[in-house]
């Protein structure tokens, strides 16, 4: 088996191997992957956090050994909307984003194969799990954040990619796409029973999960639709306050960390 780490700032996933082909996701610097398959200029990975499978292009692929890739460290990530890096080697200084991976972090340093990066910015243990105003706090910083289809950073995310983020950030793993996120927990029987953390889903008018959002006070939510944004949501689904109609219709509402 063959492996890999992004040390870019982000690097577009696509469903095809092709730089035309939909981005279904992307990985942020630190992030690792293995390689399930070679087509010319791309790479079939999947990604280690949360076995994802997309294709990469070569060029933007870092190679790590079996060993180094076993032995990275990947608790700790950025946890500032953005940072920069400093490449030890090159002196070359560039952007990461919130969720970025720090492997083997300490003492400002990271160390990844023969390679060494200095940060200096904050950081969050992904190993820890944080209280319901943690998640709260962490989705707020996303507010007013473009929607990109794919998308996994405060320049650009989806919706699954905003839930995904926002959690692991604070210690729970959960699934890339919002298809997979709903099979997650308890459901709720009602509206009203929901509470700040839960997960709502909706559906399209063939039943299937096409939008998540993560459930805050008051019968709020807060979704990636446009842009990061807060909603009043009811038994119907989310309502838009701007345009006064309902934008999603909703499927189920669901305790993820109990």
């Amino acid at each position: 088996m063959n492996y890999g780490i992004c040390l870019l700032s982000v690097i577009p996933c696509r469903k095809e191997p092709s730089s035309t082909s939909e981005m279904v996701s992307q990985l942020l610097f630190g992030e690792t992957y293995s390689i399930n398959e070679d087509k010319d200029d791309w790479l079939k990975i999947i990604t280690s956090f949360d076995n994802y499978p997309c294709w990469i292009n070569t060029k933007q692929h870092n190679s790590l050994s079996e060993k180094e890739f076993k032995n990275l460290d990947t608790t700790l990530v950025n946890s500032e909307l953005v940072q920069v890096i400093n490449d030890s080697v090159t002196n070359n200084v560039f952007p990461i984003t919130i969720g970025a991976t720090l492997p083997n972090f300490k003492n400002s340093q990271l160390t990844i194969g023969k390679q060494s990066f200095v940060f200096e910015g904050l950081t969050s243990n992904t190993s820890i799990k944080k209280s319901i105003q943690d998640l709260k706090q962490t989705a707020y910083l996303f507010l007013n954040a473009p929607y990109l289809w794919g998308g996994k950073s405060p320049f650009g995310i989806d919706c699954s990619g905003f839930t995904q983020l926002v959690f692991k950030l604070n210690g729970y793993q959960i699934p890339r796409d919002a298809s997979q996120q709903v099979e997650l927990g308890t459901p709720l029987s009602f509206v009203e029973e929901a509470q700040s953390g839960d997960l709502a889903f909706f559906d399209n008018e063939e039943g299937n999960i096409v939008h998540v959002g993560m459930v805050i006070d008051n019968q709020q939510i807060i979704h990636a639709s446009g842009c990061v944004r807060i909603d009043k949501f009811d038994h119907y689904g989310i309502f838009n306050s701007e345009t006064k109609k309902y934008s999603h219709m909703l499927r189920v509402i669901k305790n993820v960390i109990g």
